[in-house]
């Protein structure tokens, strides 16, 4: 079986801030949000990382290493997310949602993705914009957000 390879485009330095990420996948994209996770390994690696439960497991299982998990999307992880976007904690969140299947928790899901643009967060929601957002030189950069001001803030 042949190995992914690793998009390893950024090296920190122990004194830079971490990037912090939210992943988060509907059942329906974990598979594809599981490939994105293995060919992204070397930059992940280097960020502080917030999943929900489900996708959390699959990540540490994909990276080997320690996810902060929180609970499964429709027993309330969504809004744990966006708590934690309102709180400033999340740098940029990775959502690769099911725009084809209902889903028990839409209120959530919609209040994540409202929060993700009130509060400025990047946010990608299919594998493209993913690839287009983490390759940015922009991503690791976790304070060039806090130097432009924020609209309607």
């Amino acid at each position: 079986m042949m190995m992914p390879m690793l998009n390893q485009h950024w090296h920190a330095t122990p004194d830079e801030p971490r990037p912090r990420v939210a992943l988060i996948a509907h059942d329906a994209r974990k598979e594809e949000m599981a490939q994105w996770v293995a060919f992204n390994g070397g930059t992940l690696s280097r960020c502080t990382i917030f999943a929900t439960a489900t996708t959390g497991s699959l990540v540490e299982e994909r990276l080997g290493m320690r996810i902060h998990k929180l609970l499964s999307g429709p027993l309330g992880g969504d809004a744990q997310c966006g708590a934690l976007i309102a709180e400033g904690r999340i740098d940029v969140v990775f959502f690769f949602w099911d725009p084809l299947s209902p889903q028990p928790h839409d209120v959530d899901v919609k209040a994540l993705l409202r929060l993700a643009v009130l509060y400025d967060v990047p946010i990608a929601c299919n594998r493209r914009s993913a690839d287009l957002l983490i390759s940015s030189p922009l991503f690791a950069d976790v304070m060039y957000h806090e130097s432009k001001e924020v609209a309607g803030a």
